[in-house]
């Protein structure tokens, strides 16, 4: 039985922020008459093609959002800030995803969910009018624009199914005044596969003419023209991520349909995913920018990226209680033939071997994705684990001066390597260790690390004393050892996937059991549409450690101990 009450993203959706973007002139901004803010070919087309770009400023657009959180949970990094609740998500620390009416996170945690609320609105209302009778003029124009807006399902279905224990999903025949019922993330992912599929089919009966493909440049800004091949690609590479990184345990990412994933993969994108960012259109990633500003924004913790050392710091690190780690002020400096990161025995020679000066030119590849921060820009405050010398750099070009100005440019949304690794996994599982032995080394060789050669699950990884990765292990998980096949994938897939796309370490770190204990595995539907739903306070929940939130809703300890 479905609600009926005017939301604030269905208002919006259907007539706000189309006034917004000046495709359409609207008489009463308080009124969600679809009829006439999607009754012509013109309006209607317009309106859609602005959804995209909506979608990326709901995911990405504003640091007021989910990322930050999830970012310091999984261990991507770590900041002493209270901006948007970073230090309140600090690991180890038994902190919940407080769901509270008029909690300190609200507005982080009502974005995401809000946003992927009216992309899917708005894409739903459209191919109500098509189904209504309105065409945008042929065939193949047709079949094009309700393979976009099935796009634009897809998206906002797949993103709010990754954070959010439940959402609401409408169909054509949903009024525009009413919620549509709350469905589970795993119905609401299924919805977004099936979203998928359907803009693949309509994008194979539409063709690459006038009237149909490519897509108008805006609608994606991208350097690759988005005619129908493409499009499908972009589309499979996509629900690749989706399928796979919904998985809210273990157990749950054994059971992903992971042969979906590899077909996915394999006629999916076959070179990193660029967007075309704007500071003044969009779309504009926002942690991106934030992530690359040294001090208490972002440090990097080593429980991660120490997996590369081969000095000893990293075992004399992880042999420490953890509330012992980073005592002293002391951050954590580490040595490792892996060239993604500064080359050099001391601190001095790897600020020489890589210096943030070498890649500050348009359109510049850094030479490493990390750094060894610059003397002098040490900021340690906080949490003594989340200290180290290193900061992500692998953008900081597109930073400083894009393809010509500060943060407008290309810049990667969806890798290849991610994709190779989503692939290799699946190998994995099915046991073609050769197969994701393969994959896994395409990244290996790149950057300096020997080749796996034993294809099994057991095998460490070679390199002896200077084998990448090691791991803690257990009983105790104070002491560290080299990795085999599998943790060699998670290693290159977390290097890899770096601040590339939304809260990737944490989304693939809750698949594979590598949260730190305790931490929330998702996010409860926001206080705001429960209570506009007419739920009382008492039944209004969170997630995570503590009373009141929803059961299940923790990481156990994690596969490394912590």
């Amino acid at each position: 039985m479905t609600r009926k009450f005017f939301t604030g993203a269905a208002i919006a959706a259907l007539v706000g922020l189309a006034a917004c973007e000046k495709n359409l002139e609207v008489t009463n901004p308080n009124s969600g008459d679809t009829k006439r803010v999607l009754g012509t070919p013109n309006d209607a087309e317009a309106l859609l093609g602005t959804y995209f770009k909506r979608f990326m400023s709901g995911v990405y657009g504003n640091g007021t959002d989910l990322e930050g959180m999830a970012n310091v949970m999984s261990l991507e990094n770590y900041s002493s800030l209270a901006n948007n609740c970073q230090n309140q998500r600090a690991p180890f620390s038994g902190a919940a995803n407080d769901n509270s009416p008029g909690n300190a996170c609200r507005g982080e945690q009502f974005r995401l969910y809000s946003y992927m609320a009216e992309v899917d609105r708005v894409a739903s209302s459209f191919l109500a009018q098509v189904e209504g009778g309105l065409t945008l003029g042929s065939v193949a124009r047709d079949n094009r624009d309700k393979a976009y807006a099935e796009f634009l399902r897809g998206l906002a279905r797949g993103y709010v199914s990754l954070m959010h224990d439940s959402a609401a999903v409408v169909s054509t025949a949903t009024g525009p005044q009413e919620a549509g019922d709350l469905l589970g993330y795993k119905a609401v992912n299924d919805s977004a596969m099936a979203a998928f599929q359907r803009a693949l089919d309509l994008t194979a009966l539409s063709s690459n003419t006038a009237e149909g493909f490519p897509l108008p440049s805006d609608w994606i800004p991208s350097p690759t023209g988005m005619n129908k091949e493409e499009f499908s690609k972009l589309i499979r590479s996509y629900r690749a991520r989706l399928r796979a990184d919904v998985a809210r345990t273990p157990a749950e990412r054994a059971a992903v349909s992971w042969p979906a994933v590899i077909a996915d993969v394999q006629n999916g994108i076959t070179a990193d995913h660029l967007i075309t960012t704007s500071t003044t259109s969009g779309p504009s990633p926002s942690w991106r920018n934030t992530y690359l500003t040294f001090g208490l924004w972002h440090q990097m913790t080593p429980f991660i990226i120490g997996m590369a050392d081969t000095s000893g710091s990293y075992a004399a690190w992880i042999a420490q209680p953890v509330s012992q780690r980073g005592s002293g002020n002391n951050g954590f400096f580490m040595v490792t033939p892996d060239q993604r990161f500064p080359q050099g025995l001391t601190r001095a020679a790897q600020q020489a071997d890589f210096t943030l000066s070498s890649c500050q030119t348009p359109s510049t590849e850094c030479k490493r994705y990390y750094v060894n921060r610059p003397s002098g820009a040490d900021q340690y405050a906080g949490l003594g684990f989340g200290w180290s010398n290193y900061d992500n750099v692998r953008f900081y070009s597109w930073k400083i001066a894009g393809d010509g100005t500060a943060r407008n440019g290309a810049t990667a949304f969806i890798t290849k390597a991610e994709m190779d690794m989503l692939e290799a996994e699946g190998q994995y599982r099915a046991g073609n260790f050769a197969a994701a032995g393969a994959l896994i080394n395409k990244t290996r060789v790149k950057n300096g690390l020997p080749p796996i050669t034993a294809f099994n699950a057991t095998s460490p990884v070679p390199g002896g004393s200077a084998c990448v990765p090691k791991v803690p292990v257990g009983p105790n998980f104070t002491t560290i050892a080299c990795g085999n096949l599998f943790e060699a994938l998670k290693y290159e897939k977390r290097i890899e996937e770096a601040y590339t796309h939304y809260a990737a370490w944490y989304l693939d770190e809750r698949g594979w059991g590598d949260l730190p204990e305790g931490t929330p595995l998702f996010w409860a539907v926001p206080y705001q549409d429960l209570q506009a739903r007419g739920y009382t306070t008492s039944q209004i929940y969170g997630a995570g450690p503590g009373a009141g939130n929803a059961p299940n809703s923790t990481a156990g300890k994690s596969t490394y101990g912590w």
